[in-house]
């Protein structure tokens, strides 16, 4: 298993919530749903995406924006105009005068907004996703606040795939959506630790890495494995002082305190399955038994397993704690965009 592939074993849509939305300009949009993570993407029109304390970016047809949550932000028809609705935590749409609208926009299966529409009415797709595992949280607590890969680079087929389904209620739709969810978010982030001046952190790229990019995989492959830096070196086909000296400059960590972290997050994330038992989980990632899980994780922490998974219990404990890196994030040069300026 790659690096990648380990990080996206978090955020997998399950049942995500997806929308077309129809608006009619002037529209704003003040996203306050509290989601860990969501996607977007414009089939007709543009829109500016204003993080509150950041710099605007313009999302153009094509563009598939990734928003890292739980901190609110705009999205708007022009960086100027006022706000029209407020989406809160429970995807209830109101006005500035505190009407709900969430109803009374519906405009079908999966689509909501302008009843009448005109030329120029912009159309975006979006998806949220309510509750990344555990595993996905190191993902989140990397990325900057928006991502964007621009048109030229995403995948225009899988965003006219998605516009053509969104609205469907064929059997199994939900999952075709979620897959279709997922592969967007994959498109992005496989770009990302490549891109020039992308902000990703180190342990991200490290998956290209000769000396640690196979380390990594052998330890994702395998977690439960009494790994050892002597093991891992050999099977690396280097020395120990030179795979301990290299992960630790990409890394930050030696690999067994990497090894630690790791198991510690899958341990994490399989606490959430219902039928699972501490003594069951320290087995499926490399502890010898509840009471050797229990410490490492209160050791690192700062709680037992018990009130890990009674902290986490219910539908809000999906959001990655405290705030990630602030920022917005281009992949690649778009083609000349005009800067905020308000209308015109």
């Amino acid at each position: 298993m790659d690096m990648l592939t380990g990080l996206l074993e978090g955020p997998q849509a399950r049942g995500a919530f997806l929308l077309k939305s129809v608006l009619n300009p002037p529209w704003a949009m003040r996203i306050e749903d509290r989601a860990p993570l969501s996607v977007a993407t414009m089939v007709r029109g543009r829109a500016w995406m204003l993080p509150d304390g950041g710099e605007p970016v313009l999302i153009a047809p094509g563009d598939v924006a990734v928003v890292r949550g739980p901190d609110p932000y705009t999205v708007a028809d022009a960086p100027d105009t006022p706000v029209t609705v407020t989406v809160g935590p429970d995807q209830r749409c109101s006005t500035p005068e505190g009407e709900d609208v969430t109803e009374s926009m519906a405009l079908g299966v999966r689509t909501w907004g302008a009843a009448h529409q005109h030329a120029g009415s912009a159309v975006m797709l979006s998806g949220t996703y309510q509750a990344p595992n555990e595993i996905g949280r190191r993902l989140l607590g990397a990325l900057p606040q928006i991502l964007v890969r621009p048109a030229g680079a995403a995948d225009a087929t899988l965003i006219d795939l998605l516009a053509s389904e969104i609205s469907s209620e064929e059997p199994g739709q939900e999952v075709v959506l979620d897959r279709l969810l997922d592969l967007l978010l994959i498109g992005v982030l496989r770009a990302w630790p490549s891109a020039a001046d992308s902000g990703a952190p180190a342990w991200f790229r490290a998956q290209s890495d000769p000396v640690v990019g196979p380390a990594l995989r052998l330890l994702h492959e395998n977690p439960a494995h009494g790994w050892t830096v002597e093991e891992l070196a050999v099977r690396v086909g280097v020395s120990r002082a030179s795979l301990a000296r290299r992960f630790r400059e990409v890394m930050g960590e030696p690999p067994v305190g990497y090894l630690t972290g790791w198991r510690l997050a899958l341990a994490a994330d399989m606490l959430r399955e219902p039928d699972a038992t501490v003594e069951r989980v320290a087995r499926r990632v490399g502890y010898g038994s509840a009471f050797a899980l229990s410490a490492a994780f209160k050791r690192v922490r700062g709680m037992s397993p018990q009130a890990f998974r009674a902290g986490t219990a219910g539908p809000g404990a999906g959001p990655a704690p405290g705030p990630g890196p602030g920022g917005t994030v281009v992949l690649s040069a778009p083609a000349a965009r005009p800067r905020p300026s308000g209308r015109g």
